[in-house]
């Protein structure tokens, strides 16, 4: 069993105990439930914006406790106000620290699209997602059937969430349908934990080109961002390379600095 395996193990008897503990009414019932979601996709097609989405966990199965500390106000705002497209916050919480309660503050302080990152399997998931604030979830290719992406991304189309799908590899590519926003390729192998662009810009080109692409892991410096740009993607997902700091939101604003001085000697 590799960690993936173990990690949906877990979040079928998390997701269980919660429906029992928060039924779907009670969640209907949250202040952020009417409010009316921002589209991630259009954020990361706007020309005035980096394209990056600048991501908020404590920890992770790879590299242990990160940031256990982190203050989500201070870093979600500080992101924003870097030039970040958009925040991706981890709500996980028994392998990457996350709290939903995270999640909500983000979107109390924050006027931008925020992706819930979690491991969704079950239609509950996206029914919280909306409680809790956000406006796009994650669905992962290689946890789900294509059966179940198609069906869980028409339930969050329905409840006006936009989907990110993320593929690592091309037998993956079968995995997207007519209800995915964007598709992100995550560098990372998830049984080796190697991580390399080149995953990215392989696959790039089998993507169609009327979804929008985003780069996941392994970006940490802005040459890397242009050369993705060169290969169709207009987002990128930054979550170590910012959270090893202990002002991960001045690590965000030194890249994106350092970009824009890039794009403009190019």
């Amino acid at each position: 069993m590799d960690i993936l395996d173990k990690i949906i193990a877990h979040k079928k008897q998390e997701v269980a105990e919660r429906k029992s503990l928060f039924p779907v009414k009670l969640l209907e019932k949250s202040i952020f439930y009417e409010t009316q979601p921002l589209s991630l996709k259009k954020y990361l097609l706007r020309d005035d914006k980096t394209g990056i989405i600048a991501e908020i966990k404590r920890k992770s199965p790879s590299k242990g406790m990160i940031n256990p500390y982190v203050s989500v106000e201070k870093t979600s705002i500080g992101y924003m106000q870097s030039g970040a497209s958009a925040l991706s916050v981890l709500t996980d919480t028994e392998f990457f620290g996350g709290f939903n309660e995270d999640l909500k503050i983000a979107r109390k302080f924050n006027f931008c699209p925020i992706l819930r990152k979690d491991f969704v399997i079950d239609e509950y998931q996206i029914f919280e997602s909306k409680s809790i604030g956000a406006d796009a979830i994650l669905l992962i290719a290689a946890a789900l059937t294509k059966e179940e992406v198609e069906n869980l991304a028409k339930k969050a189309h329905e409840l006006g969430l936009e989907v990110l799908l993320e593929i690592h590899n091309s037998d993956e590519l079968s995995a997207i349908n007519q209800f995915v926003d964007v598709v992100g390729v995550n560098n990372r192998n998830l049984k080796t934990f190697e991580v390399s662009i080149e995953t990215s810009m392989n696959l790039s080109q089998n993507i169609p080109k009327e979804f929008v692409k985003i780069s996941e892991s392994g970006i940490s410096n802005p040459e890397a961002i242009i050369k993705l740009r060169e290969y169709g993607f207009r987002g990128f997902l930054i979550g170590e390379y910012f959270m090893m700091d202990s002002r991960p939101e001045r690590k965000c604003e030194a890249l994106i600095e350092k970009l824009e001085t890039l794009k403009e000697k190019i």
